[in-house]
């Protein structure tokens, strides 16, 4: 099941009687005013997801209490969205006081919430940030790029790591055997 999409059999948590509501339709276009270029080929499965999780923020801004215009949108706002999709995590994260924090493969359920997977918010998060960019916003004022999006990921990956006992330490590069050439060694 996509949690993205929007597909008319899965109720949203929103009111969407909002009259007011409509107003912010303007700033956030619809799937139906994306441009033609796109409508000859047939996008991948990137474009399609970018397309879902753009619609899914749009549709979350305009059912905002009090609805919110793209322009008006910051990190703050961007954090709320990531908070409110937390419920509809399928990872388990372990809390601190529970006795398989920091175990990666835990031997009983417990009864810790599932959260979004780091992975999937920060691909989350680059989607979003491209379709805002593609959407007509200015990379300096894009809120999916905001400082605080960033500690925030950061944040939920370090908690994340240590709830499971999984290490994301970025790897050391080593550095490159030469290769000897037979031409070197064969040329004396």
């Amino acid at each position: 099941m996509d949690l993205f999409s929007e597909s008319s059999s899965n109720p949203t948590p929103y009111d969407t009687t909002n009259t007011a509501a409509a107003a912010v339709v303007t700033a956030c276009p619809s799937p139906s005013s994306s441009s033609s270029a796109t409508a000859t080929a047939t996008p991948s499965r990137y474009e399609n997801q970018k397309r879902r999780d753009w619609n899914t923020f749009c549709q979350y801004l305009r059912n905002h209490r009090p609805p919110l215009s793209l322009p008006m949108c910051s990190g703050a706002h961007v954090l709320e969205f990531l908070r409110y999709l937390d419920q509809f995590g399928k990872t388990k994260v372990h809390n601190q006081t529970c006795p398989f924090f920091g175990l990666p493969n835990p031997p009983a359920p417990c009864p810790c919430p599932l959260r979004q997977a780091w992975g999937s918010l920060d691909a989350l998060i680059g989607r979003l940030r491209a379709a805002y960019e593609e959407n007509g916003g200015r990379p300096e004022s894009n809120p999916f790029g905001a400082r605080a999006v960033r500690l925030y990921l950061r944040e939920v990956r370090d908690f994340q790591a240590k709830a499971r006992g999984v290490s994301y330490e970025k790897k050391r590069k080593r550095p490159k055997q030469k290769i000897a050439n037979s031409n070197q060694d064969g040329a004396t």
